[in-house]
């Protein structure tokens, strides 16, 4: 069992993995490029079907002229706490895989994505900031915006940051500012079987 992050694990896990959470409140202080690089060499190296490798990351940072486009480009309920992160990254993936299985559709682009998203999110921890995915942006206007073509699908965004205190936040986003708990692991890993619950 492992305690930490006012979450409790079953089994013993590494603490990082409870140590991770998705805030809110960041402080706005700007990022040195290399630190969000290294954070994505990271989200680079995870595995992937084939080693296609189908993520890609497009990226401001805080204070650049590109800042306040990428804010637009999140849905306004994220745009009101997002606005105060060092980073905005739009996370795509290629669904098309050209040479490996000529030109066909790839099944596993969005799962291999997921995999360097949370690779993002644990090395963002360990270099002493918070990552939040978000599901809430504008994925046609950013698929426009940045020219992306088809056979690439625009994910999700990511808000990075140091974490900063819940006051800097509105009402409403003070009280969810607490680490999610999970569902038992019982309730989503079946030995034999499937259960849809």
């Amino acid at each position: 069992m492992t305690k930490s992050n006012s979450r409790e694990s079953q089994y013993s896990i590494d603490p990082l993995f409870l140590e991770r959470w998705s805030p809110r409140a960041f402080t706005g202080e700007v990022i040195d490029e290399s630190e969000l690089l290294t954070i994505l060499d990271a989200a680079h190296w995870a595995p992937s079907s084939a080693n296609q490798q189908p993520w890609r990351f497009i990226y401001a940072l805080k204070g650049s002229e590109d800042w306040d486009k990428f804010v637009g480009l999140l849905v306004e309920s994220n745009q009101e706490w997002a606005k105060n992160a060092s980073a905005l990254i739009y996370v795509v993936s290629r669904g098309f895989s050209g040479d490996f299985s000529e030109g066909r559709k790839s099944y596993t682009h969005s799962f291999d994505a997921g995999t360097a998203w949370g690779y993002l999110a644990l090395q963002a921890r360990l270099s002493g900031f918070y990552a939040h995915g978000m599901g809430g942006i504008k994925h046609e206007e950013i698929q426009q915006t940045f020219a992306i073509p088809e056979g690439y699908r625009v994910e999700a965004g990511v808000a990075l940051g140091r974490l900063a205190d819940k006051s800097v936040l509105s009402e409403r986003n003070q009280e969810r500012e607490v680490p999610s708990q999970r569902k038992p692991l019982s309730e989503v890993a079946f030995r034999g079987k499937f259960i849809a619950n």
